[in-house]
Formats: C-alpha cells, structure tokens, sequence
C-alpha cells in the first residue's frame, strides 16, 4: 500500500517537472522574446528572468538578440551636387526597438535580412545626402571647407526616422569608413590639388619675400640713422677735442718746459697708478724725471 502511495507521488512529481519543464522558459540579459499563439504575436518580452507560456504548438517563443549589430557597406559610387564621383561606404550600428513590429517584418526575427534591408536604405539615404553637397565637402585641401561631420548627421536622420517608423528598428550611429576617388577622375583631381597646392607655395613665397624686404628696408633705415647720429656725436667729440688743444697749446706756448715737465708727470702717474713691476730704462720719458740730478760740475780752482 505504502509503495504504491510513493509510486503515485513520484509519479505526481515527474508529471508536474515536465509540465514545469514545458510551459517555462528563460530570457537572458542580452535577448528579447517573442511569444507567438498559433503563429500570432501575442506578448512581447523585454525584461530579462523566468517566464511562462503555453505548450507547444498553442504557444511558441521567439528569441532576438537585443545587442548592437554592426555592419559595413561595400565601396559604391555616387555623384555630389556638382556632379563629381566619389566612392564611399560607411558602417553603421542598430539595435531591436520595436520586437513585434522587427518580428513581423522579418520572418522569424532574422537579423540577416534586417542587416540586408538596412543597408539597401542607408545606402539610399547616403546617396540622396552625398547628391546635396558639393565634392569640397568629402575631398579638400582646405580642412575648414570639409563638412564629414554634417554628411554623417544628415544620413543618420533619415535612415534613423524610417528605420523605426518602419521596421522597429533603432539605428544608433552612421559614419562614412572610407572615401576614394573612381581611377577615371583620380588623376584629375590629383593635378587639381598639385596646382592648388602650387598656389599656396606661390602666395607664401610672396608673402615671405614681401616681409624680406620690409625688414631689409627698416633695418637700411635703422643703420642709416644710426650712423648719422654717430657721425655727429663724433663731429662734436672731434670739435670739443680740437678747441681743448688750442687752449692747452696756448698755454704749452707760454712755457714749453714746464708744459712737457707736466706732461711726463701726468703719463707717469697713469702708468704707476696701479701696483706694478716695471722694468725701464729710465733715460726713456716720463721715467728720466725719477733720475736724479747730476751733482754740480766742481770748480777748478784749490782753496
């Protein structure tokens, strides 16, 4: 009696783990889910934990992957607004913000096919954007004239719209990748920025040998105005000079040995105004005023 009684709760037991089993499922922190009743979307789950649901085949569950999905575009040409070619891709990054409205437009959730039909509209969208702006935006020697930033901004506010009104889908950037030139035109455009950059090197040099000859010209007008105002301070030197000598050859005139006797003093006292060891001959003058003088010649005459 009291095995068949356990045989029945074990049993009991496996029926409820497998009902449990059945009806439950798990959705991760990096997924939404999609429960379908007979095919049809009926809930849509965002939160991540354990959830419920009906057996198969009344109810069914969907997994999409809530993550960024990122993808590139090939190089494909396009024509600016002055009718110039460009070959450019971008790469972009979207995420599932509408589950349902995602689920119904691709079968099954695919993110295959979204990444396929969001290329094909940011493709469009950057060929449309591209055709509004002129071929300085994208390629030129002038970094003030190049608006990547602005293209960039455009494209993703219409791909963005369109992409969310249309296919529940949330794109989170565009950027252009790469930017090259078809090889018809490249040669073309090369010889532009050689002579563009030629014009440069041309205005510079200009510029360079203008400024040359202001400061040669200044410095010219520096040096001639210095030397003038030498010149006069010399000439006026020069005139002080000659009226002292006049003066003081007035006065040599008057006493012409005391006048030398004052001249060999005053040399001697500039030569020995410093502690020094000379070594002269003292015949040589100023120093034949340290000689002493000769004794008086004696007379011939005896006392």
């Amino acid at each position: 009696m009291n095995r068949n009684r356990i045989n029945l709760a074990v049993g009991i037991l496996l029926m409820v783990l497998f009902v449990f089993l059945l009806m439950a499922f798990q959705v991760r922190q990096t997924e939404l889910a999609i429960v379908t009743t007979f095919s049809r979307v009926t809930r849509t789950i965002t939160e991540p934990g354990l959830k419920f649901r009906l057996p198969w085949p009344i109810q069914k569950v969907y997994y999409l992957d809530r993550r960024v999905q990122n993808f590139e575009s090939k190089m494909d040409e396009t024509l600016t607004s002055d009718g110039r070619n460009l070959l450019i891709s971008v790469y972009a990054g979207w995420t599932i913000a509408d589950p349902e409205k995602f689920f119904v437009n691709f079968a099954g959730g695919s993110l295959t096919e979204a990444t396929r039909r969001l290329d094909e509209m940011i493709r469009s969208k950057k060929n449309e954007t591209v055709g509004q702006h002129p071929f300085s935006h994208f390629i030129s020697t002038n970094p003030q004239e190049m608006k990547l930033t602005q293209v960039e901004d455009e494209i993703l506010a219409k791909v963005k719209k369109e992409a969310a009104d249309g296919y529940g889908i949330a794109v989170q950037f565009v950027r252009i990748k790469r930017i090259g030139l078809p090889e018809s035109i490249t040669e073309k455009v090369f010889d532009r920025m050689q002579k563009e950059r030629q014009r440069l090197v041309q205005k510079f040099q200009g510029e360079g040998e203008s400024r040359a000859m202001d400061i040669r010209t200044t410095a010219d007008r520096d040096r001639e105005k210095i030397l003038a105002e030498a010149e006069r301070e010399a000439a006026l030197i020069r005139g002080q000079g000659d009226a002292e000598a006049a003066r003081a050859f007035q006065v040599f005139e008057q006493s012409p040995e005391l006048a030398v006797l004052l001249l060999k003093l005053k040399a001697l006292e500039q030569v020995l105004q410093e502690r020094s060891t000379l070594i002269l001959d003292q015949r040589t003058p100023p120093f034949d005023l340290m000689k002493e003088p000769a004794p008086p010649a004696a007379s011939g005459r005896q006392p």
